[in-house]
C-alpha cells in the first residue's frame, strides 16, 4: 500500500508540474504576444528574445494575482514587478543570477492568499544589439489549488484506516481461526483416563474442523479401547475367581477332616481340572497380549490344508469321544496355502473345540469338517468349514462372538470334563478361543465367516488365500 501510494503521489506530482509548465507558457503568450517570434526548447519557455513589445506590467495586470512577473536589469535589480511578491521579496528568492537557463523551482515567502509556497520560475534574457540588457522573470505556483497536500493527507489517512481495518480484521480472523485450537486444547486438558466422553463436534469444512473430527474419532477409539481394557480386566478376574474359589473350597474340604482315598482322589481331580483351566486361560491371555503387541512372529511356509485338518481331527478326537460327539470329515482335496503351522492348527482346534462343546448337549451330536478351494473376486482361496448341529447362536450374539470373554451362555461356567482315557483333554469355555482364531485368520490375510441360528447349529468357515 505504501509503494502504491508513493507511485500515485509521484504521478500526481508529475502531472501537476506539467500543468504548471503549461501555465508558464500561457503567461509568456500573454506577455510577449502570440505572434512574437521566439526560440523554443522542448516546449519550455524561451531563454532569449530580442526585445519587448510591451512592458511586463502592462500585460501582468490581466494575469492571475498568484503569479509573479518582474523586469530585471542586467545586474539583477528589479526594474518593474507585478503579482503576489514585492521587489524586495523577489530579490530574497534563492534563485541563481548568472548563467541561469531553463525552469527553476523555489519557495516564496508565505503571504496571504498563497495556497502553496512552491513556485516555478523562468528568466529569459532580453537582447538589444546582441547584448543582454535585462531579464524577464515569470513565476507561477507549482500547485495552485494545493492538490498535492490534500492528496498526501488522503493517502496517509487512507493507509492508516486500511491498516486499522486490516489489523482489526486480522485479529478477528486469527481469533476465529484459533478458536477451534483452543477448544481442542481445553478438551485435551479436561480429558482423563476415567472420562473419555468429551467431544468437540466442530462444524465446518476447513482443516481445523477436519482436525477436530479426527480428534473426536481418536477419542472414540480410545474410549472403546479403555472400555475393552476395563471389561477385559473384569472378565479375566471373573474367570480366574471361579476356579480359585473351587480350589479353595475343595482344599478346605480335604483338610477339614479325614477323608477316604476315593474322596481325596476326587478332590485332587477337581483341583487338577481347575488348575488346567487356569493354565489354559493364562496361556490364552498371554497369547492375546503378545498378538496385540506384535510380538508373535509368523513363519511363512507352504502347507497342505488337508494335512492341517487331519492333524486337528486327530488331536481333537479324544475330546469328541469323551463328549459323545461324532466327529466326521468330508472330502479333503489337496490345497496349498502359505502360513504358520502352529497358529493355524491352534485356530482350527479352537473352532473344532467350540463345535464339540456346543453340540454335546443335543441328541446325536455331530461335527463335520470340510476343506476345499474356490475362486473369489478374481483370486483363488482355500476354505475350511466346521459345522455342528448344536444349540446354535441367536442373531443378537453373532456380532459379539469374536469379542474377548464373550460367551453365548448367560452364565460363564466352563466345562471341565476329563476324557475317558485320562489323556487330559478338556473343554474349557474361556471366551478367548474365537478371538484368537480371528486374529490368526486376519494375520494370514483371511477371514472367518459365521452362519448360525438358535437351535439349528452353527457353521464357521475360514477363508485364506490359496498358494
Amino acid at each position: 500500500m505504501v509503494t502504491f501510494s508513493a507511485f500515485i503521489y509521484y504521478r500526481q506530482t508529475q502531472d501537476i508540474r506539467g500543468i504548471a509548465v503549461e501555465r508558464l507558457n500561457y503567461t509568456f503568450e500573454r506577455i510577449l504576444g502570440p505572434t512574437h517570434e521566439r526560440e523554443s526548447n522542448n516546449d519550455q519557455p524561451l531563454q532569449f528574445f530580442p526585445s519587448l513589445s510591451t512592458t511586463p506590467t502592462d500585460t501582468a495586470d490581466s494575469l492571475p494575482a498568484n503569479q509573479v512577473v518582474a523586469l530585471q536589469a542586467a545586474d539583477g535589480s528589479i526594474l518593474q514587478s507585478n503579482g503576489i511578491l514585492t521587489p524586495e521579496q523577489i530579490l530574497q528568492l534563492s534563485l541563481p543570477i548568472n548563467g541561469w537557463t531553463g525552469i527553476q523551482q523555489a519557495r516564496i515567502p508565505k503571504t496571504a492568499g498563497v495556497a502553496d509556497t512552491r513556485y516555478l520560475f523562468v528568466r529569459p534574457a532580453i537582447l538589444q544589439n546582441g547584448q543582454i540588457s535585462g531579464y524577464l522573470l515569470v513565476g507561477v505556483p507549482l500547485d495552485a489549488n494545493n492538490q498535492l497536500s490534500r492528496l498526501l493527507i488522503s493517502l496517509i489517512l487512507g493507509n492508516l484506516l486500511t491498516l486499522g481495518i486490516a489489523l482489526t480484521g486480522g485479529f478477528w480472523l486469527a481469533d476465529r481461526a484459533m478458536r477451534p485450537v483452543r477448544t481442542i486444547t481445553q478438551a485435551a486438558q479436561e480429558i482423563s483416563e476415567s472420562d473419555l466422553h468429551k467431544r468437540l463436534h466442530l462444524a465446518g469444512r476447513d482443516e481445523l474442523a477436519e482436525l477436530g473430527n479426527t480428534f473426536d474419532s481418536m477419542l472414540e477409539r480410545l474410549q472403546k479401547a479403555f472400555e475393552r481394557q476395563r471389561q477385559f480386566t473384569a472378565d479375566a478376574s471373573h474367570e480366574l475367581r471361579t476356579p480359585l474359589t473351587i480350589i479353595d473350597l475343595e482344599s478346605n474340604r480335604g483338610l477339614s477332616s479325614r477323608r477316604s482315598v476315593e474322596e481325596y482322589e476326587r478332590i485332587l481331580s477337581t483341583v487338577q481340572s481347575e488348575n488346567r483351566f487356569m493354565i489354559r486361560l493364562v496361556n490364552n491371555l498371554l497369547s492375546l497380549a503378545r498378538m496385540d503387541a506384535g510380538q508373535v512372529s509368523l513363519k511363512s511356509e507352504r502347507l497342505d490344508l488337508s494335512v492341517l485338518v487331519s492333524e486337528v481331527v486327530e488331536r481333537m478326537g479324544p475330546l469328541a469321544q469323551a463328549q459323545g460327539v461324532a466327529l466326521e470329515v468330508s472330502e479333503l482335496p489337496e490345497v496349498s496355502i502359505m502360513g504358520d503351522h502352529q497358529t493355524l492348527v491352534q485356530m482350527l482346534s479352537n473352532l473344532v473345540e467350540n463345535a464339540i462343546k456346543y453340540s454335546a448337549s443335543v441328541t446325536h451330536p455331530q461335527v463335520t469338517i470340510g476343506a476345499g478351494k474356490r475362486e473369489e473376486n478374481g483370486r483363488e482361496t482355500a476354505w475350511v468349514k466346521v459345522s455342528d448341529n448344536g444349540i446354535g447362536i441367536s442373531r443378537e450374539h453373532l456380532d459379539h462372538i469374536f469379542d474377548r470373554f464373550y460367551q453365548v451362555e448367560a452364565s460363564r461356567s466352563h466345562l471341565s470334563q476329563l476324557d475317558g482315557d485320562g489323556s487330559g483333554q478338556e473343554s474349557s469355555g474361556t471366551g478367548l478361543g474365537l478371538a484368537i482364531a480371528q486374529w490368526v485368520a486376519k494375520a494370514h490375510q483371511g477371514e472367518i465367516r459365521v452362519e448360525s441360528a438358535a437351535g439349528n447349529g452353527s457353521s464357521f468357515e475360514v477363508v485364506l488365500p490359496a498358494s
